[in-house]
């Protein structure tokens, strides 16, 4: 009898064996692999597409994104309706900037970005999130490692939480799912490509690289025509409602000026250069980066900015939270020939 007993221990265990040494990787040794790979590589190249889902309208993003250790960042966002050409953020020795090349114009920024909040298509944050979340859940599908997160977006309190999908081979991201208190998911994120041996040119972190010297250029409206100004409205108006609409000439193109009451009151300005201006210092912007949907924004306690479709536009409020602010800028879009 013993020796039967001792014969079902070995069958037991060697069948424990088995299957531990093929089985599944445990959600703490896909988290060690996932923070070693961010240790030891140099840098990465990937290439994705973001859908927001956040307004009235879906907004889409094709996004090129560059990192080169330490703490060097390129990230290029093309919006498929604004049609004056890309975004880029971009971290170098200097600081942190958003440059919109087509108007010559850029904002600076504090360093703090990107480790001051969630940022989807980025390998380090995703990590990130994962190790600073002691309750992140874990699954196993066929092809991939799936983490739910919390998330830490300053500027949005309605997306708490994220999906995470890995690659079970390269331990890469494959699709990130930015949900809502619902689950929802409203913004989502898909990595057509991702090199982890990529290699860089000296100058692909320098500003001056994206941004022209020249000057007196006439720059096109959006239908060709530098004659006419497209005058956008807000979709969302807090409450409140248009009042006074003012055009004034300026000494490079045009500025409309609106200014709504009611509920809350607030201004918003827009301009369109017809000569572009020589390349300048940055504007200095003490606050945040904020993904309008449309554009890439700089927010600061009362006020945010952003340059869309060959238009730079300023909304300002001393009454409108922050999280009002950005859901007014975010519903600035389309175009109504004035």
């Amino acid at each position: 009898m013993k020796k039967k007993f001792g014969i079902w221990v070995v069958i037991v265990f060697g069948l424990i064996f088995a299957l531990s040494a093929c089985g599944e990787q445990s959600q703490e040794d896909v988290v060690n692999k996932l923070e070693s790979n961010l240790e030891s590589m140099n840098g990465y190249k990937a290439k994705a597409e973001m859908t927001m889902n956040t307004g009235q309208e879906d907004q889409k993003y094709n996004i090129d994104i560059w990192h080169k250790k330490k703490d060097m960042y390129r990230v290029e966002l093309n919006n498929d309706q604004d049609d004056k050409g890309s975004q880029i953020i971009l971290k170098n020795e200097d600081g942190v900037f958003v440059l919109s090349p087509a108007l010559n114009k850029s904002f600076k920024f504090q360093k703090e970005w990107p480790e001051n909040g969630s940022q989807p298509y980025l390998y380090q944050s995703l990590v990130n999130d994962i190790l600073k979340d002691s309750e992140a859940e874990f699954e196993v599908s066929e092809d991939y490692y799936i983490f739910e997160t919390k998330t830490n977006y300053q500027s949005n309190n309605n997306l708490p939480f994220q999906k995470v999908y890995f690659d079970k081979n390269s331990y890469t991201p494959e699709m990130v799912e930015v949900l809502d208190k619902d689950r929802n998911t409203l913004v989502q994120v898909n990595f057509s490509e991702f090199d982890t041996d990529p290699t860089f040119e000296d100058d692909d972190f320098a500003r001056e690289k994206y941004m022209t010297e020249e000057s007196g250029e006439e720059t096109a409206s959006a239908d060709g025509n530098t004659d006419t100004f497209s005058v956008v409205y807000p979709r969302n108006m807090a409450g409140s409602e248009l009042v006074e609409e003012s055009q004034v000439e300026t000494e490079n193109g045009e500025r409309v000026i609106m200014t709504f009451s009611g509920e809350k009151n607030f201004t918003l300005v827009q301009e369109k250069q017809n000569v572009m201006p020589t390349m300048s210092a940055p504007k200095m912007v003490e606050g945040q980066i904020v993904n309008l949907g449309h554009a890439i924004g700089a927010l600061s306690d009362n006020t945010i900015e952003w340059f869309s479709n060959g238009k730079n536009f300023v909304l300002a409020s001393e009454e409108l939270t922050r999280e009002q602010l950005i859901e007014v800028a975010k519903s600035v879009k389309g175009k109504e020939v004035k």
